[in-house]
C-alpha cells in the first residue's frame, strides 16, 4: 500500500472516531438537558397535617428552576390566581422537592403548576393537580372545644331542671362544746377556745357573788335584831 493510501485510510479512521465522539457528547448533553418531564406535582399532606402541593424536580443537569402555583377559578375571565412561588436552586437526579402553599384546600379544587428553568423549560406540569379529599387541610379547623371531665360528670350526674344538693364539708359539722364551770371547774377549755386567765376571772367573779350574798344576808339579820329591840 502506498504512502498516500495509508494517509487516506488514517484520515477516514480519525474522521469516524471524531464523528462518534461528537455523537456521544451530543447524546450525553441531550440526556442531561432539563425538560418538563423532570418535574412532577401532587396534592399531599405535609408533616404538620396541612395540605400542600409538592413539586419534585429530578433534573440531572442541576438547572435552577422556579415553580409557580396557580389556583384555577371557575369563571370565564381571570380564571386563575397565583398563590405561591418557590425556587429549586440545586436539583439532582435523585429528586429535590418543594411544598407550595395552596391557601385553599377543598375536594375538587384544581391547581396549575408552571415551571421556568433558564432557557430550557417554560411550561406547565401535566396533568393539573386536583385535590381528592379534605382529609388533611381541614384537620386543624375541625377541632371542637373540649369539655372538662368534672363539668361533664356534673352534667350527667344532675338531672335537668333539678338543682344539685349542696355538699357539706367536714369542717362545717358542729362538734359538742362543753361550757366552762362558773366556779373555775375543769372545763374543756381547748374546745371553747377559752384561756386559763378567763377561767380565773370566772372563779373570782363567782367568789365575789358568794361574798356579796353573805354580806347582804348579814346586814339583813342585823337590821332585824335592831327592830326586835
Amino acid at each position: 500500500m502506498s504512502r498516500s493510501s495509508r494517509a487516506a485510510v488514517a484520515a477516514r479512521v480519525i474522521g469516524t472516531l471524531a464523528a462518534s465522539a461528537a455523537l456521544a457528547v451530543g447524546a450525553a448533553d441531550t440526556a442531561l438537558a432539563c425538560t418538563i418531564g423532570d418535574f412532577s406535582a401532587a396534592a399531599v399532606c405535609d408533616a404538620g397535617g396541612n395540605g400542600v402541593i409538592r413539586v419534585t424536580d429530578k433534573d440531572a443537569s442541576g438547572t435552577p428552576a422556579t415553580v409557580s402555583l396557580y389556583l384555577q377559578l371557575d369563571q370565564p375571565i381571570n380564571n386563575q390566581r397565583l398563590v405561591d412561588t418557590k425556587t429549586i436552586a440545586h436539583p439532582t437526579a435523585q429528586g429535590v422537592t418543594v411544598d407550595l402553599n395552596p391557601l385553599e384546600w377543598h375536594a375538587g379544587t384544581t391547581f396549575r403548576v408552571h415551571v421556568k428553568a433558564g432557557d430550557l423549560v417554560d411550561d406547565d406540569i401535566q396533568p393539573l393537580v386536583v385535590v381528592a379529599d379534605e382529609s388533611c387541610a381541614s384537620a386543624s379547623s375541625s377541632i371542637s372545644p373540649s369539655i372538662s371531665p368534672s363539668a361533664s360528670a356534673s352534667a350527667v350526674g344532675t338531672p335537668s331542671g333539678q338543682a344539685s344538693a349542696p355538699t357539706s364539708s367536714p369542717s362545717s359539722s358542729a362538734s359538742p362544746v362543753s361550757a366552762p364551770s362558773v366556779l373555775g371547774g375543769s372545763g374543756n377549755l381547748a374546745e371553747t377556745g377559752a384561756s386559763s386567765g378567763t377561767a380565773v376571772m370566772a372563779g373570782v367573779a363567782g367568789a365575789l357573788v358568794v361574798v356579796g350574798g353573805g354580806i347582804v344576808l348579814a346586814l339583813r339579820r342585823r337590821a332585824d335584831r335592831r327592830i326586835a329591840r
